[in-house]
Protein backbone atom coordinates (compact mmCIF):
# COMPACT_ATOMS: atom_id res chain seq x y z
CA UNK A 1 0.00 0.00 0.00
CA UNK A 2 1.42 3.40 -1.15
CA UNK A 3 1.05 6.57 1.15
CA UNK A 4 -0.44 9.01 -1.40
CA UNK A 5 0.38 12.37 -1.46
CA UNK A 6 -3.09 13.54 -1.38
CA UNK A 7 -4.18 11.91 1.43
CA UNK A 8 -3.62 14.93 3.73
CA UNK A 9 -6.12 16.97 1.90
CA UNK A 10 -8.64 14.55 1.65
CA UNK A 11 -8.51 14.67 5.20
CA UNK A 12 -8.97 18.23 5.78
CA UNK A 13 -11.45 18.42 3.14
CA UNK A 14 -13.69 15.71 5.32
CA UNK A 15 -13.55 17.83 7.88
CA UNK A 16 -15.05 20.55 6.25
CA UNK A 17 -17.46 19.26 3.35
CA UNK A 18 -20.64 16.46 3.63
CA UNK A 19 -19.45 14.75 0.49
CA UNK A 20 -15.81 14.24 -1.03
CA UNK A 21 -15.40 13.25 -4.56
CA UNK A 22 -12.27 11.43 -5.86
CA UNK A 23 -11.72 10.43 -9.57
CA UNK A 24 -9.02 9.97 -11.54
CA UNK A 25 -8.58 7.06 -14.11
CA UNK A 26 -9.31 3.34 -13.30
CA UNK A 27 -6.71 1.49 -11.64
CA UNK A 28 -5.20 4.54 -9.92
CA UNK A 29 -5.41 3.69 -6.79
CA UNK A 30 -8.88 5.57 -5.59
CA UNK A 31 -10.59 2.79 -4.21
CA UNK A 32 -6.92 2.34 -2.06
CA UNK A 33 -6.80 5.11 -0.95
CA UNK A 34 -10.62 5.68 0.38
CA UNK A 35 -10.19 2.33 1.88
CA UNK A 36 -7.24 3.17 3.45
CA UNK A 37 -7.79 7.08 4.95
CA UNK A 38 -11.81 6.35 6.07
CA UNK A 39 -11.63 2.61 7.43
CA UNK A 40 -14.43 3.29 9.81
CA UNK A 41 -16.76 3.93 6.85
CA UNK A 42 -18.94 1.30 5.07
CA UNK A 43 -17.57 0.41 1.73
CA UNK A 44 -20.04 -0.12 -1.13
CA UNK A 45 -19.14 -0.78 -5.12
CA UNK A 46 -21.43 -0.24 -7.67
CA UNK A 47 -19.45 -2.12 -10.17
CA UNK A 48 -21.05 -4.73 -8.27
CA UNK A 49 -24.67 -6.11 -10.39
CA UNK A 50 -26.53 -6.55 -6.74
CA UNK A 51 -25.27 -3.62 -5.44
CA UNK A 52 -25.98 -1.40 -8.68
CA UNK A 53 -29.73 -3.00 -9.34
CA UNK A 54 -30.54 -2.37 -5.24
CA UNK A 55 -29.10 1.55 -5.64
CA UNK A 56 -31.02 1.92 -8.88
CA UNK A 57 -34.55 0.52 -7.66
CA UNK A 58 -34.54 1.82 -3.94
CA UNK A 59 -32.06 4.97 -3.74
CA UNK A 60 -33.16 5.94 -0.15
CA UNK A 61 -33.73 2.30 0.83
CA UNK A 62 -29.71 1.73 -0.37
CA UNK A 63 -28.55 4.81 1.45
CA UNK A 64 -30.03 3.68 4.53
CA UNK A 65 -28.88 0.24 4.47
CA UNK A 66 -25.35 1.09 4.29
CA UNK A 67 -25.29 3.84 6.24
CA UNK A 68 -23.43 4.25 9.58
CA UNK A 69 -22.53 6.34 12.15
CA UNK A 70 -18.97 7.26 10.30
CA UNK A 71 -20.04 7.45 6.52
CA UNK A 72 -20.10 5.24 3.31
CA UNK A 73 -17.58 5.14 0.70
CA UNK A 74 -19.68 4.65 -2.92
CA UNK A 75 -17.20 3.23 -5.22
CA UNK A 76 -17.49 4.03 -9.16
CA UNK A 77 -20.32 6.04 -8.32
CA UNK A 78 -21.10 7.20 -11.86
CA UNK A 79 -22.98 3.74 -12.50
CA UNK A 80 -26.00 4.94 -9.95
CA UNK A 81 -26.22 9.16 -10.83
CA UNK A 82 -29.51 9.77 -9.49
CA UNK A 83 -28.33 8.78 -6.15
CA UNK A 84 -26.77 12.46 -6.06
CA UNK A 85 -30.19 13.35 -5.25
CA UNK A 86 -30.90 11.40 -2.43
CA UNK A 87 -27.20 12.12 -1.21
CA UNK A 88 -28.02 15.82 -1.20
CA UNK A 89 -31.31 15.34 0.95
CA UNK A 90 -29.18 13.36 3.46
CA UNK A 91 -26.67 15.62 3.91
CA UNK A 92 -28.87 19.00 3.98
CA UNK A 93 -30.48 17.55 6.63
CA UNK A 94 -27.28 15.99 8.81
CA UNK A 95 -24.95 18.43 7.85
CA UNK A 96 -21.89 16.24 9.16
CA UNK A 97 -18.86 16.68 7.18
CA UNK A 98 -17.43 13.70 5.51
CA UNK A 99 -20.70 11.64 5.54
CA UNK A 100 -19.90 10.43 2.06
CA UNK A 101 -16.91 9.42 -0.08
CA UNK A 102 -17.91 9.30 -3.85
CA UNK A 103 -15.17 7.64 -6.13
CA UNK A 104 -15.25 8.04 -10.55
CA UNK A 105 -13.34 7.17 -12.67
CA UNK A 106 -15.56 8.84 -15.67
CA UNK A 107 -15.64 12.83 -14.63
CA UNK A 108 -17.99 13.99 -17.02
CA UNK A 109 -20.74 11.37 -16.17
CA UNK A 110 -20.45 12.62 -12.36
CA UNK A 111 -20.25 16.33 -13.53
CA UNK A 112 -23.64 15.93 -15.31
CA UNK A 113 -25.54 15.59 -12.30
CA UNK A 114 -23.63 17.50 -9.86
CA UNK A 115 -24.23 21.25 -10.45
CA UNK A 116 -28.02 20.20 -9.85
CA UNK A 117 -27.30 18.48 -6.93
CA UNK A 118 -23.98 18.24 -4.70
CA UNK A 119 -22.61 21.79 -6.21
CA UNK A 120 -21.66 23.35 -3.03
CA UNK A 121 -21.46 20.50 -0.84
CA UNK A 122 -19.01 18.26 -2.39
CA UNK A 123 -14.93 19.03 -2.67
CA UNK A 124 -13.21 17.20 -5.65
CA UNK A 125 -9.88 15.52 -5.65
CA UNK A 126 -8.23 14.17 -8.89
CA UNK A 127 -6.06 10.84 -7.84
CA UNK A 128 -3.55 10.07 -11.01
CA UNK A 129 -1.54 7.57 -10.91
CA UNK A 130 1.83 7.36 -8.70
CA UNK A 131 3.91 10.34 -9.05
CA UNK A 132 7.66 9.63 -8.62
CA UNK A 133 7.68 11.17 -5.31
CA UNK A 134 5.33 8.63 -4.04
CA UNK A 135 7.33 5.86 -5.73
CA UNK A 136 10.26 7.14 -4.20
CA UNK A 137 9.11 7.05 -1.12
CA UNK A 138 8.08 3.26 -1.33
CA UNK A 139 11.13 2.61 -2.70
CA UNK A 140 9.95 1.81 -6.29
CA UNK A 141 11.13 4.29 -8.14
CA UNK A 142 13.93 2.90 -11.14
CA UNK A 143 17.35 4.51 -11.34
CA UNK A 144 16.77 5.23 -15.04
CA UNK A 145 14.02 6.89 -16.32
CA UNK A 146 13.83 5.14 -19.19
CA UNK A 147 12.23 2.25 -16.89
CA UNK A 148 9.80 3.90 -15.09
CA UNK A 149 8.86 5.31 -18.79
CA UNK A 150 8.22 1.90 -19.80
CA UNK A 151 6.55 0.49 -16.40
CA UNK A 152 4.00 3.76 -15.54
CA UNK A 153 2.67 4.77 -12.19
CA UNK A 154 -0.42 2.47 -11.99
CA UNK A 155 0.11 1.09 -8.60
CA UNK A 156 -1.09 -2.52 -9.51
CA UNK A 157 2.15 -3.10 -11.87
CA UNK A 158 4.79 -1.74 -8.72
CA UNK A 159 2.75 -3.38 -5.97
CA UNK A 160 2.36 -6.62 -7.65
CA UNK A 161 5.35 -6.61 -10.00
CA UNK A 162 3.07 -7.60 -12.87
CA UNK A 163 4.80 -7.04 -16.54
CA UNK A 164 3.68 -4.02 -18.41
CA UNK A 165 3.58 -6.25 -21.40
CA UNK A 166 0.56 -8.21 -19.54
CA UNK A 167 -1.02 -5.20 -17.89
CA UNK A 168 -1.30 -2.31 -19.89
CA UNK A 169 -2.92 -4.61 -22.88
CA UNK A 170 -5.80 -6.07 -21.04
CA UNK A 171 -6.06 -2.46 -19.06
CA UNK A 172 -6.78 -1.00 -22.51
CA UNK A 173 -9.02 -3.73 -23.40
CA UNK A 174 -11.13 -3.21 -20.44
CA UNK A 175 -10.89 0.41 -20.81
CA UNK A 176 -12.39 -0.04 -24.30
CA UNK A 177 -14.73 -2.61 -23.98
CA UNK A 178 -16.39 -1.21 -20.83
CA UNK A 179 -15.60 2.48 -20.54
CA UNK A 180 -15.97 3.46 -24.15
CA UNK A 181 -19.25 1.65 -24.80
CA UNK A 182 -20.68 3.10 -21.54
CA UNK A 183 -19.56 6.88 -22.36
CA UNK A 184 -20.52 6.73 -25.64
CA UNK A 185 -22.18 4.66 -28.47
CA UNK A 186 -18.83 4.20 -30.27
CA UNK A 187 -19.87 1.51 -32.99
CA UNK A 188 -16.47 0.43 -34.08
CA UNK A 189 -14.03 -0.29 -30.81
CA UNK A 190 -11.23 -1.57 -33.26
CA UNK A 191 -11.10 1.82 -35.15
CA UNK A 192 -11.04 3.52 -31.35
CA UNK A 193 -8.52 2.01 -30.59
CA UNK A 194 -6.07 2.50 -33.67
CA UNK A 195 -7.04 6.06 -32.94
CA UNK A 196 -5.51 5.93 -29.19
CA UNK A 197 -2.58 4.65 -30.54
CA UNK A 198 -2.48 7.29 -33.57
CA UNK A 199 -2.22 9.78 -30.60
CA UNK A 200 0.05 7.76 -28.50
CA UNK A 201 2.50 8.54 -32.05
CA UNK A 202 1.87 12.12 -31.42
CA UNK A 203 2.53 12.48 -27.62
CA UNK A 204 4.63 15.91 -26.94
CA UNK A 205 3.29 17.29 -30.04
CA UNK A 206 1.10 20.20 -31.15
CA UNK A 207 -2.57 19.14 -31.90
CA UNK A 208 -3.46 19.15 -35.97
CA UNK A 209 -7.00 18.33 -35.58
CA UNK A 210 -7.58 17.70 -39.55
CA UNK A 211 -4.10 15.80 -39.69
CA UNK A 212 -5.11 13.22 -36.83
CA UNK A 213 -8.94 13.16 -38.44
CA UNK A 214 -7.25 12.11 -42.06
CA UNK A 215 -4.63 9.66 -40.93
CA UNK A 216 -7.62 7.78 -38.74
CA UNK A 217 -10.39 8.21 -41.54
CA UNK A 218 -12.40 10.39 -39.64
CA UNK A 219 -14.92 13.44 -39.41
CA UNK A 220 -13.19 17.08 -37.81
CA UNK A 221 -16.41 16.18 -35.64
CA UNK A 222 -15.69 13.12 -34.64
CA UNK A 223 -11.91 13.73 -33.98
CA UNK A 224 -12.84 16.30 -31.01
CA UNK A 225 -15.43 14.24 -29.94
CA UNK A 226 -13.18 11.27 -29.39
CA UNK A 227 -10.80 13.26 -27.64
CA UNK A 228 -13.16 14.27 -25.38
CA UNK A 229 -14.15 10.79 -24.07
CA UNK A 230 -10.23 10.06 -23.48
CA UNK A 231 -9.45 13.08 -21.62
CA UNK A 232 -12.03 13.06 -19.76
CA UNK A 233 -11.59 9.89 -18.81
CA UNK A 234 -8.04 10.49 -18.01
CA UNK A 235 -6.01 8.95 -20.81
CA UNK A 236 -4.56 12.18 -22.52
CA UNK A 237 -4.81 15.85 -21.65
CA UNK A 238 -3.76 19.14 -23.54
CA UNK A 239 -1.34 21.56 -22.30
CA UNK A 240 -2.47 25.28 -23.46
CA UNK A 241 -0.27 28.03 -24.51
CA UNK A 242 0.55 30.89 -22.41
CA UNK A 243 -1.47 33.61 -23.02
CA UNK A 244 1.00 36.61 -22.98
CA UNK A 245 3.01 37.28 -25.89
CA UNK A 246 5.85 39.17 -25.42
CA UNK A 247 5.19 40.68 -28.60
CA UNK A 248 5.78 37.71 -30.36
CA UNK A 249 3.47 35.87 -32.57
CA UNK A 250 2.33 32.59 -30.87
CA UNK A 251 0.97 29.31 -31.45
CA UNK A 252 -2.52 29.09 -30.63
CA UNK A 253 -2.96 25.15 -30.89
CA UNK A 254 -2.36 22.80 -27.19
CA UNK A 255 -0.45 20.14 -26.77
CA UNK A 256 -0.81 16.50 -26.61
CA UNK A 257 0.45 14.09 -23.49
CA UNK A 258 -0.93 11.42 -21.92
CA UNK A 259 -0.89 11.02 -18.11
CA UNK A 260 0.73 7.82 -17.96
CA UNK A 261 4.23 6.42 -20.19
CA UNK A 262 3.58 2.57 -19.69
CA UNK A 263 0.10 2.98 -21.20
CA UNK A 264 1.60 4.97 -24.24
CA UNK A 265 4.72 3.03 -24.40
CA UNK A 266 2.01 0.08 -25.00
CA UNK A 267 0.17 1.92 -27.62
CA UNK A 268 3.47 2.54 -29.67
CA UNK A 269 4.27 -1.13 -29.22
CA UNK A 270 7.21 -0.91 -27.39
CA UNK A 271 7.73 -4.14 -25.47
CA UNK A 272 11.19 -3.69 -23.76
CA UNK A 273 13.17 -0.83 -22.07
CA UNK A 274 15.72 -1.64 -24.09
CA UNK A 275 13.56 -0.94 -26.81
CA UNK A 276 12.31 2.05 -25.53
CA UNK A 277 16.19 3.51 -25.77
CA UNK A 278 16.67 3.87 -29.15
CA UNK A 279 12.55 5.07 -30.06
CA UNK A 280 12.57 8.21 -31.66
CA UNK A 281 9.50 9.13 -29.41
CA UNK A 282 12.05 8.33 -26.11
CA UNK A 283 12.42 12.49 -25.95
CA UNK A 284 8.54 13.03 -26.40
CA UNK A 285 7.88 10.96 -23.48
CA UNK A 286 10.20 11.81 -21.44
CA UNK A 287 8.51 15.72 -21.47
CA UNK A 288 5.11 13.57 -21.67
CA UNK A 289 6.45 12.17 -17.89
CA UNK A 290 7.65 15.74 -16.64
CA UNK A 291 4.65 17.69 -17.88
CA UNK A 292 2.17 15.37 -16.07
CA UNK A 293 4.39 14.99 -12.85
CA UNK A 294 3.88 18.71 -12.52
CA UNK A 295 0.08 18.34 -13.23
CA UNK A 296 0.54 15.60 -9.97
CA UNK A 297 2.05 17.63 -7.97
CA UNK A 298 -0.99 20.24 -8.18
CA UNK A 299 -3.95 17.68 -8.31
CA UNK A 300 -2.84 15.73 -5.40
CA UNK A 301 -2.47 18.58 -3.07
CA UNK A 302 -5.84 19.63 -4.84
CA UNK A 303 -5.06 22.67 -6.36
CA UNK A 304 -5.83 23.23 -10.27
CA UNK A 305 -2.75 23.17 -12.70
CA UNK A 306 -0.81 25.99 -13.17
CA UNK A 307 1.63 24.81 -16.53
CA UNK A 308 1.66 26.35 -19.89
CA UNK A 309 3.82 26.03 -22.77
CA UNK A 310 5.25 28.92 -24.76
CA UNK A 311 6.05 28.76 -28.47
CA UNK A 312 5.99 31.52 -31.12
CA UNK A 313 5.39 31.66 -35.01
CA UNK A 314 9.48 30.63 -35.85
CA UNK A 315 9.87 28.15 -33.21
CA UNK A 316 11.55 29.58 -30.10
CA UNK A 317 9.45 27.45 -27.48
CA UNK A 318 9.62 26.87 -23.82
CA UNK A 319 8.79 23.09 -22.61
CA UNK A 320 7.12 24.86 -20.09
CA UNK A 321 5.45 27.78 -18.03
CA UNK A 322 4.13 27.41 -14.36
CA UNK A 323 2.39 29.85 -13.00
CA UNK A 324 3.52 30.37 -9.16
CA UNK A 325 2.02 33.11 -7.58
CA UNK A 326 3.09 36.57 -8.79
CA UNK A 327 6.25 34.53 -10.61
CA UNK A 328 6.29 32.55 -13.69
CA UNK A 329 9.19 29.43 -13.89
CA UNK A 330 10.54 28.94 -16.75
CA UNK A 331 10.86 25.00 -17.41
CA UNK A 332 13.17 23.66 -19.86
CA UNK A 333 13.07 20.22 -20.14
CA UNK A 334 15.68 17.54 -21.99
CA UNK A 335 15.76 13.59 -21.96
CA UNK A 336 19.84 13.82 -22.55
CA UNK A 337 21.67 12.49 -19.55
CA UNK A 338 24.88 14.74 -20.09
CA UNK A 339 24.57 18.51 -19.65
CA UNK A 340 25.77 20.28 -22.72
CA UNK A 341 25.22 24.14 -23.41
CA UNK A 342 22.37 23.91 -26.23
CA UNK A 343 20.33 22.44 -23.52
CA UNK A 344 20.06 26.24 -22.33
CA UNK A 345 19.46 27.61 -26.05
CA UNK A 346 15.75 28.40 -25.23
CA UNK A 347 16.25 29.35 -21.69
CA UNK A 348 18.53 32.17 -22.62
CA UNK A 349 16.03 33.20 -25.38
CA UNK A 350 13.52 33.57 -22.95
CA UNK A 351 14.99 35.34 -20.43
CA UNK A 352 16.07 37.94 -23.18
CA UNK A 353 12.57 38.22 -24.55
CA UNK A 354 11.29 38.24 -20.90
CA UNK A 355 14.10 40.21 -19.20
CA UNK A 356 13.50 37.52 -16.43
CA UNK A 357 15.61 36.53 -13.41
CA UNK A 358 17.33 33.27 -13.45
CA UNK A 359 16.00 32.34 -9.97
CA UNK A 360 12.89 31.71 -12.27
CA UNK A 361 14.37 29.44 -14.59
CA UNK A 362 15.09 25.32 -14.76
CA UNK A 363 16.60 23.04 -16.15
CA UNK A 364 15.09 19.08 -16.15
CA UNK A 365 17.15 16.43 -17.57
CA UNK A 366 17.07 12.63 -17.84
CA UNK A 367 20.11 12.59 -15.36
CA UNK A 368 20.89 13.03 -11.51
CA UNK A 369 22.47 15.98 -10.68
CA UNK A 370 21.53 19.19 -8.80
CA UNK A 371 23.32 22.60 -10.17
CA UNK A 372 22.74 26.11 -9.48
CA UNK A 373 24.48 27.37 -11.81
CA UNK A 374 24.61 31.53 -12.82
CA UNK A 375 21.79 30.92 -15.16
CA UNK A 376 19.37 28.52 -14.66
CA UNK A 377 18.16 25.75 -11.61
CA UNK A 378 19.29 22.29 -13.11
CA UNK A 379 17.08 19.29 -11.30
CA UNK A 380 17.75 15.51 -12.30
CA UNK A 381 14.50 13.99 -13.20
CA UNK A 382 14.33 12.35 -9.83
CA UNK A 383 14.31 15.72 -8.40
CA UNK A 384 10.87 17.71 -9.41
CA UNK A 385 10.24 18.31 -5.86
CA UNK A 386 12.20 21.30 -5.87
CA UNK A 387 9.81 23.06 -7.98
CA UNK A 388 6.58 22.56 -5.50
Amino acid sequence: MFDRDIEKKALALATKFPVIGILGPRQSGKTTLAQKIFPSYTYVSLEDPQSRLFAEQDPKGFLETHMNGDGIVLDEVQHVPDLFSYIQLIVDETQQPGSFILTGSQNFLLHEKLPQTLAGRIALLTLLPLSIDELKRANRLPDRYEALLFQGGYPRIHAQNISPQDWYPNYLNTYVERDIRELRNVANLTQFQRFIKLCAGRVGQLVNFSDLGRDAGLSFHTVKEWLSLLETSYILFFLQPYHKNFHKRLVKSPKLYFYDMGLTCSLLGINSVKDLDTHYLKGNLFESLIVSELLKMRYHRGLQPNVYFWRDKVGHELNCLVEKGEELLAVEIKSGKTLTSDFFTNIHYWQKLTDSSPSNSYLIYGGHELQKRSYSHVLGWQNLDRLS
